[in-house]
């Protein structure tokens, strides 16, 4: 059987703004049928703790503790909960809901797509996995996070490694198109992770940080050798080719199409009325 031909797109390290703007464009195009499905990585310059798009900012974020770690700030176009890119390979996958190989579901068409990213594990000699949850009162937890960091919620076909979360990814559905996209984390500063976040008081903090290392594990500390984000750009784009049986072409930007993103990112990405809205 003859494979598709998707785009492959590495920005390396940009802003917040530009970051969140070039996914939404990519998907604005795809729409239009400007362009085939894209798989996308990318890093981030400076570090920035992400909110999902329904998150309430005053309730849930230490707008002080971002500044004084010198970190950017952006809301995404996704749900989901806060991120902290750091020390990560973050991908973003974009692709019609009609698409033949997509299922109709959130949740199956969230497992199809992190094939891709569970090859690219199984490519660093990680075992890597899906966990599904089983009970009803598992299931049920999923509707309700209590926390408002995102690796410390399992969610659907979350991949695990040793029981633990090792990427966290989010999608959102508009204009007949998917868009994912997630942290892959090769290390992971805990104490700076969990400054940023509001808490009732020190010792749920405390209990918070303890129960989130139970749950969530970066790949440098769990792999038997030091893994380079070199390598683990290789290993995931082999990972995608291989998960979504495609091959990927890559594509650098037109100036036309950087203008577009950078105007879009301006207008609405570096917006205070975007990113503390809720």
């Amino acid at each position: 059987m003859e494979k598709e031909t998707w785009r492959f797109i590495d920005t390396g390290n940009r802003s917040p703004s530009f970051n969140m703007a070039l996914d939404e464009a990519l998907l604005e195009w795809h729409s239009e049928g400007k362009i085939p499905p894209v798989i996308r990585f990318y890093g981030w310059n400076p570090p920035t703790l992400s909110v999902g798009y329904f998150q309430k900012v005053e309730k849930e974020i230490d707008m002080e503790a971002v500044k004084r770690h010198g970190l950017g700030f952006v809301r995404r176009p996704t749900g989901g909960r806060g991120v902290l890119h750091e020390h990560e390979l973050t991908y973003s996958v974009i692709v019609s809901e009609e698409h033949p190989e997509m299922p109709k579901t959130v949740t199956e068409a969230y497992r199809v797509i992190s094939e891709g990213i569970l090859k690219g594990f199984h490519h660093l000699g990680l075992d890597a996995y899906f966990a599904v949850p089983k009970t009803a009162e598992q299931r049920e937890a999923l509707k309700s996070p209590r926390s408002a960091v995102c690796f410390d919620a399992p969610s659907w076909y979350e991949l695990v490694v040793e029981g633990r979360k090792v990427a966290g990814s989010a999608q959102t559905r508009q204009k007949g198109v998917i868009l994912q996209h997630g942290s892959i984390l090769l290390d992971l500063d805990e104490d700076k992770l969990f400054s940023l976040f509001k808490y009732p008081n020190e010792r749920v903090k405390e209990r918070m940080k303890k129960s989130f290392k139970d749950k969530a594990v970066a790949i440098n500390a769990i792999s038997p050798r030091r893994i380079t984000l070199e390598e683990a750009k290789e290993a995931f784009y082999n990972g995608f080719a291989e998960g979504l049986n495609i091959d990927l072409v890559p594509y650098q930007l037109s100036e036309e199409e950087l203008e577009y993103v950078n105007k879009l990112a301006h207008e609405r990405y570096e917006n205070d009325e975007w990113n503390f809205k809720r």
